[in-house]
């Protein structure tokens, strides 16, 4: 497609979708204390599809977005409280919590990245990957990743 094309003809004639496997990617080693203890906290609970987005390139209100998915809602808060409490104890608060009653989607806003724990159908509704497939993906180890069955393969 040309470059100079105007959004209406961009709109009726989509892009492919982006093959998120192929992405570049970042090293796991470049997040700080915070994030990684965030992390673990989250695999500690058994969180599924772990995914972490370097945004700095691409946005001003955080530099990286966190996506887990939880099996159902006990699960969802589960994670997120684990997450919350890790943080807590090395002196790190939210700055906002969002979803936590009905746990479909729980967002934990901590400045310079944000968590987010979704339950599977809700994951697969708002698809925050391919919203930000401009990100590059954080490549992380597999013992945090925690897939699972439940990955969907479109």
């Amino acid at each position: 497609m040309k470059e100079n094309s105007t959004a209406k003809e961009q709109s009726l004639n989509p892009q492919p979708a982006v093959n998120i496997e192929s992405h570049q990617t970042v090293s796991a080693d470049q997040l700080d204390e915070r994030l990684l203890s965030a992390l673990n906290a989250a695999a500690e609970k058994k969180a599924l599809d772990v995914v972490v987005l370097d945004l700095r390139e691409i946005a001003s209100f955080t530099d990286f977005f966190v996506i887990a998915t939880g099996a159902n809602e006990r699960q969802v808060q589960a994670i997120s409280d684990e997450v919350y409490e890790t943080l807590k104890k090395s002196g790190s608060t939210a700055a906002r919590v969002e979803g936590y009653k009905t746990a479909e989607w729980v967002l934990l806003d901590y400045g310079d990245f944000v968590f987010h724990v979704f339950e599977q159908k809700a994951r697969q509704f708002y698809d925050l990957e391919r919203l930000w497939r401009e990100s590059k993906r954080v490549d992380l180890p597999p013992e945090i990743v925690g897939t699972s069955s439940l990955r969907r393969d479109s």
